[in-house]
């Protein structure tokens, strides 16, 4: 099978990096990793569009048949790897952490995205400015709330294993840093991030998409 990702560093894509490094150390099955600079817009050449009209990561080929949409692509690589761990075997814990990663990618995401790209939403200053503003404090009630998640880890929202649900914690997470998020303000958060970034293929993704795991800088 020929696998490849296409990601933008520090987007959402990350998590099935993470996903498709796994792969790798469970299966011996190899990816090729695509960057799309999506600060230079490359998700609008018409060459990716043609692979995927929404014009977003992530984005993965399977032997030339592309496949769009992160849930869809990591319920297709964890049926097709059972072997590497990415989601639970549990007919219902793996439903539950299906519906955890669709929170995240329907709600969690797009709240960060009303503060991170305002313009997507409204035209005049004004209207974005009070976006933003609004965004930061509901993202934070959202951040609280994967804490409060992480709290009850064993010791990962995967359990023993890192999964595809904490890759995606540790994306959203990042993110907070952005929107003015302290880490000192959430601390079980960022303890548990600073242990996932230990894991082989976390770090493996992180290392190639060359991106900090922590974000916040104090004004």
């Amino acid at each position: 099978m020929k696998l490849e990702l296409y990601f933008g560093p520090g987007a959402c894509s990350f998590v099935p990096h993470f996903g498709l490094e796994k792969i790798k150390a469970a299966t011996g099955q190899d990816f090729e990793a695509r960057t799309v600079k999506l600060h230079k817009g490359e998700q609008r050449a018409p060459e990716y569009l043609a692979l995927n009209p929404n014009g977003q990561v992530p984005l993965l080929v399977v032997d030339g048949q592309p496949l769009t949409q992160i849930v869809a692509i990591c319920d297709f690589l964890d049926r097709s790897f059972p072997k590497a761990g990415l989601l639970p075997t549990d007919a219902w814990a793996r439903s539950k952490a299906l519906s955890d990663l669709a929170w995240f990618n329907n709600t969690v995401h797009p709240t960060f995205t009303h503060f991170f790209m305002p313009f997507k939403f409204a035209d005049d200053e004004a209207s974005q400015a009070s976006m933003k503003g609004k965004s930061v404090s509901q993202y934070r009630k959202l951040i609280e709330r994967i804490q409060d998640m992480v709290k009850g880890g064993t010791p990962f929202l995967g359990g023993a294993e890192p999964n595809l649900l904490d890759a995606y914690a540790l994306t959203l997470y990042r993110w907070g840093g952005m929107t003015g998020i302290d880490p000192a303000s959430i601390p079980v958060l960022r303890d548990y991030v600073d242990q996932l970034a230990k894991h082989p293929a976390i770090a493996a993704a992180l290392e190639r998409e060359r991106i900090p795991l922590h974000t916040y800088k104090p004004a």
